[in-house]
């Protein structure tokens, strides 16, 4: 405020002083004049030095008010500027801790799954890194006659499927006995336990009995085939009851029961009858012998799926069904049907169940002595790299020194 003050006095001073030649020219004439016109003369000036100063006074108040409102007007301005800036600054940095909140939550979940990747991979490279071993052990430790053995395991393998897949027990057999030369032709005595327990194998494989399952249902079709040409039993009837024959007395008084016993001799040429008590087995229809046919060829069919199933009781039931069927319905006199009844006979004596060995000795035995060999060479590799390991961690200090010699030697 002072500062405003001053500047509008300055410039009335500044008039005064221009104003300062005429109020010299004034006093020339005044002395010039009488001394009557000097009061009158001076008497006018104080009153226009009086406006001249009353004038600068209210241009100076009134320069002083507009420079403060100018003044008031230009800090409101610059506040609500301020405030503007202020919010604009808070949401810079809202949007800013937003932004690096994201950024942050990126570079952790890139991190993440880079790690994630490189567990994995380290993991792959591992299990990697473990096979080639076993796989360098495998080759190194190898000896000449070692495909023998490969050859014996998978023969083992072959024959343990052949038994309990197929039930083939004469392949079996076969398998484990060339399994047994390869082992015999390696000539190591530290075999003998599992040339023992081959041995053991054998023998049980060899007391399983033998079914001939070909020949039997080939048996079972034949039957199947014979069952239309056999003839059908006629009408079954019960014996009749034994007729006694009476004889016409010689007693004139048996005239009515002599008379009565003539009558019925003479109808009897004509007419016959007899009394039979018990079931009648009529003749069958057309189609009843359809389905009896039909029924007993399912029932040899049955038989036969039982008999690869090894199901002895759905087979023996099967015969047996058949076997009722065929002495109800069949003539049993005709040699056909005998020679039927016969075959089913033999076939039902078979036993269809066979009890086979839940595991071989063998192929455990085999499979840890491979093991065992392997593992021994996957030790010795192991030993092998350790000792170059400690070979080389021996080595780098030596070299360090040598390093720090020479160094030592180029500052020198």
């Amino acid at each position: 405020m002072t500062k405003n003050n001053n500047k509008p006095q300055t410039a009335e001073e500044a008039e005064l002083v221009s104003s300062s030649p005429a109020i010299e020219k004034e006093q020339k004439k005044t002395e010039q004049t009488p001394p009557q016109s000097t009061t009158k003369t001076d008497a006018s000036v104080d009153k226009k030095s009086r406006r001249l100063g009353t004038v600068a006074i209210i241009i100076s108040i009134l320069l002083s008010g507009g420079t403060f409102l100018a003044s008031q007007q230009q800090t409101t301005q610059q506040q609500i500027k301020i405030a503007q800036l202020e919010q604009q600054l808070k949401a810079a940095d809202s949007t800013f801790d937003a932004k690096l909140v994201t950024a942050e939550q990126r570079i952790t979940d890139k991190a993440d799954e880079i790690v994630r990747k490189a567990t994995v991979l380290m993991q792959q490279q591992d299990k990697s890194i473990a096979s080639l071993q076993l796989a360098i052990a495998d080759v190194q430790g190898r000896r000449p006659n070692d495909w023998l053995l490969a050859e014996a395991d998978y023969l083992v393998k072959m024959a343990g499927r052949k038994l309990w897949l197929e039930h083939d027990v004469v392949s079996a057999t076969r398998l484990m006995e060339n399994a047994d030369q390869r082992i015999s032709a390696l000539n190591d005595p530290s075999l003998t336990p599992l040339r023992r327990a081959m041995a053991n194998d054998i023998a049980t494989l060899k007391a399983i009995p033998l079914i001939d399952r070909d020949g039997l249902v080939l048996k079972l079709n034949s039957l199947e085939q014979q069952i239309n040409q056999l003839p059908l039993a006629s009408a079954i009837l019960p014996e009749a009851n034994a007729i006694e024959k009476k004889e016409v007395s010689t007693n004139i008084n048996d005239w009515q029961s002599n008379l009565m016993q003539s009558l019925d001799d003479f109808a009897g040429h004509f007419i016959t009858y007899r009394v039979r008590e018990g079931n009648v087995i009529p003749l069958l229809s057309p189609e009843q012998h359809f389905y009896l046919t039909e029924n007993i060829k399912g029932k040899l069919l049955l038989a036969s799926k039982a008999l690869y199933r090894e199901q002895s009781e759905v087979y023996a039931t099967a015969l047996e069904s058949a076997k009722l069927w065929s002495s109800q319905y069949f003539q049993q006199d005709d040699p056909a049907v005998k020679s039927f009844m016969a075959q089913l006979d033999s076939l039902a004596k078979f036993k269809v169940d066979v009890r086979y060995p839940q595991k071989l000795k063998t192929q455990a035995l085999l499979s840890d002595f491979i093991s065992e060999r392997l593992r021994r060479n996957v030790q010795s590799i192991g030993e092998t790299q350790v000792k170059t390991e400690s070979a080389k961690k021996a080595l780098v200090p030596e070299k360090q020194a040598s390093v720090e010699n020479t160094t030592e030697g180029d500052k020198s």
